[in-house]
């Protein structure tokens, strides 16, 4: 865990504060909507003594607020018990979005076996900087509470960053929006939440209620009970030729603080079909993260088996050379010995410190420093503007500033951040 800064004394006011200073609580007697696969009563996990219970007003995102008209701040209710809790284990702050190498985790009991401890000593010994966990979907509610609990301070622990993933089938929007809250909103016995949330928006064929309108309007009542800070990562499929002349991406990206392609190729070749994804989704202005196959493609129509190390490393490579910052695979469950062994050993999106950086380290630090909210530009060069951005995050951090990227700075940059939520 991070040592103490100016950032993290902000412990002593505990959740309760933090959600009544950011998200605003309503005056008493405000009723909140009861939405299905939300429980009525908080989600506790075994041995969470102070669970965070938000009941989220979702009429107040009508369809109209979706298309440019300001939506109401969500409605909140948090139980007393709260305020009588440990307080969070990191001081609330902007989070970033990935960085470096991530892995999904879809089953946890397929992934070591659901032993948090084993899970974190293979991110750390293969240089993960972040894993992905599932948090829900429309059809299974939210089902992560017991995972979490023992994953997130472990992962934390060892400066590993947890973003939660969610599948929405959008055929109830605000029920797949309370059910993101929920998520978000999570804590653990120990203080810990996810740093960030991910929605999985798949195509009709995965049963999806897709439409430009049902996704624009997941996405915004998101963002708004989310809040402008909260990181925020829409992944969705690759942008084939034919994929674009139906699936929304411009209704759907500009929401979100960067977007998660998944560039599975199966048959074709990983680094045009990742040079390509990286091609058409950077016109919307946001970090493109693909996620890569490591995964059996043959019962889609591809090659047998998981990719070999080759095509691992063509797809490093080229999502690197062509702009990304992070990568992640689908997924931990499936993926060989042989693929574990390639990451581990691949050069590409690592950040070392105390040594001179080339252009694509530069632009990953430049890239989490704005996504924090300093005022780095994003040009792949050490420039005055990039020290200047690196030196307040380190004072605010309670850091020595330094003209480059020391190990300290380092570990608190690409570590968890507890982010603001609202």
């Amino acid at each position: 865990m991070p040592p103490a800064s100016p950032r993290t004394s902000w412990r002593a006011y505990g959740l309760a504060c933090v959600v009544a200073a950011v998200l605003g609580v309503v005056a008493a007697g405000a009723e909140p909507l009861e939405l299905p696969e939300v429980p009525a009563s908080p989600v506790r996990a075994s041995g969470a003594s102070a669970p965070v219970e938000v009941a989220l007003d979702l009429t107040r995102f009508g369809k109209d607020s979706a298309y440019g008209l300001a939506p109401l701040a969500p409605v909140l209710t948090v139980s007393a018990d709260v305020a009588a809790g440990s307080p969070p284990a990191l001081a609330p702050r902007g989070g970033g979005i990935p960085s470096g190498r991530g892995m999904w985790i879809w089953l946890p009991e397929r992934t070591e076996g659901g032993d948090a401890a084993a899970i974190v000593a293979r991110a750390v010994a293969t240089g993960l900087t972040h894993v992905y966990v599932r948090t829900g979907s429309s059809r299974q509610g939210f089902q992560a509470a017991a995972f979490l609990e023992s994953l997130l301070p472990a992962a934390h622990a060892a400066g590993l960053r947890v973003y939660g993933w969610d599948f929405p089938y959008l055929d109830d929007v605000p029920a797949d929006v309370a059910r993101a809250m929920t998520a978000i909103t999570y804590r653990t016995a120990t203080g810990h939440r996810i740093d960030g949330f991910v929605p999985d928006i798949e195509t009709g064929s995965e049963g999806t209620r897709l439409t430009a309108e049902t996704a624009t309007w997941y996405s915004n009542a998101l963002r708004t009970a989310a809040g402008p800070d909260y990181p925020l990562i829409v992944c969705v499929p690759a942008p084939t030729p034919r994929r674009i002349e139906s699936f929304p991406y411009a209704a759907i990206v500009p929401t979100y603080d960067a977007v998660a392609p998944m560039v599975y190729w199966l048959n074709r070749q990983p680094d045009t079909d990742v040079l390509a994804a990286l091609s058409y989704l950077s016109q919307f202005g946001r970090p493109v993260q693909p996620v890569g196959q490591a995964y059996d493609g043959g019962p889609e129509g591809g090659r047998a088996g998981p990719p070999p190390p080759d095509e691992i490393r063509r797809f490093l490579g080229a999502a690197e050379a062509g702009g990304a910052t992070a990568v992640s695979f689908w997924s931990w469950q499936h993926a060989s010995p042989e693929i574990w062994a390639t990451l581990a050993a691949a050069p590409e999106f690592v950040v070392p410190a105390d040594t001179p950086l080339s252009a694509p380290q530069i632009a990953a630090v430049q890239t989490q420093l704005a996504s924090q909210g300093y005022a780095a530009p994003v040009n792949a060069v050490w420039d005055a503007a990039t020290q200047a951005a690196l030196r307040e995050f380190q004072v605010e951090a309670g850091l020595l500033p330094t003209p480059g990227l020391d190990a300290a700075t380092l570990a608190d940059l690409l570590g968890p951040s507890a982010p603001r939520i609202g």
